[in-house]
């Protein structure tokens, strides 16, 4: 079982049908996002428990909380094929695949990003990648309660997949050979892929996609954070279908 922690996570979780197990919330705790978990959890029949500063303080771990923690079921990962299946409801699927992200922020930005985007799916490695936490369902704003993800133990087999789904593999990555990715037409079935925080794509993770795409750099540091680039890549796609 895992906590959400803060009023607008624990509000999305309650939205989006999270299977949620009880609600604390410290005393004292009063306002319109208050208001509206209390609506939720009655209406689909959750418990809250109004407990006392040091009580719930014990149950926060020193997270920021806002006054308010729901213990949830354990993250529900999506079925590779399912998730493919679902994506291609889409007039133009959009899929992001996680290459060993590391840092907990990190993805809980990305998720977040990718749920605004309308992004169908996040696949992410089994191996050498953050957990789907406590952290991560905070910084995602609740986006983990809405959007899907999937797990696999070998990307390079899932890409390989994909692509005979009738994919279009575009890999981020910074390189001589990359376009510019203003310059890439996204109208298609695309499953975008970002790198590890320092190393980036995996080598045998680029040679298997169809283009390599780069967001060129003016400045004398030559990288973005890798959120960053998921928000610049992911919303570049959007303009270029005109959504």
């Amino acid at each position: 079982m895992s906590k959400i922690f803060g009023r607008k996570p624990v509000l999305e979780a309650l939205k989006s049908n999270v299977q949620i197990e009880v609600i604390y919330i410290s005393f004292g705790q009063h306002g319109e996002a208050i208001n509206q978990i209390f609506a939720a959890a009655k209406k689909q029949g959750i418990k809250i428990s109004q407990l006392s500063v040091s009580r719930f303080d014990n149950i926060a771990e020193g997270q920021s909380t806002q006054g308010v923690i729901a213990l949830k079921s354990a993250q529900k990962y999506f079925d590779f094929d399912e998730l493919i299946g679902y994506s291609k409801k889409s007039s133009l699927p959009l899929l992001l695949l996680l290459d060993s992200i590391q840092d907990t922020h990190n993805l809980g930005a990305i998720l977040r990003t990718a749920e605004c985007a309308g992004v169908d799916g996040v696949i992410i490695t089994t191996n050498q990648s953050a957990p789907v936490n406590e952290t991560v369902e905070k910084i995602s704003a609740g986006a983990v309660s809405h959007i899907k993800i999937c797990k696999v133990n070998n990307l390079v087999q899932a890409i390989q997949q994909l692509k005979k789904e009738g994919f279009w593999i575009i890999g981020s990555h910074l390189g001589e050979q990359s376009k510019n990715y203003t310059t890439v037409d996204y109208k298609m079935p695309v499953a975008l892929v970002l790198g590890n925080e320092e190393k980036g794509i995996r080598k045998l993770v680029a040679e298997n996609c169809d283009f390599i795409v780069k967001i060129p750099m003016k400045g004398k540091i030559n990288s973005l954070n890798v959120s960053v680039s998921s928000g610049i890549l992911l919303f570049e796609i959007l303009r270029n279908r005109n959504i």
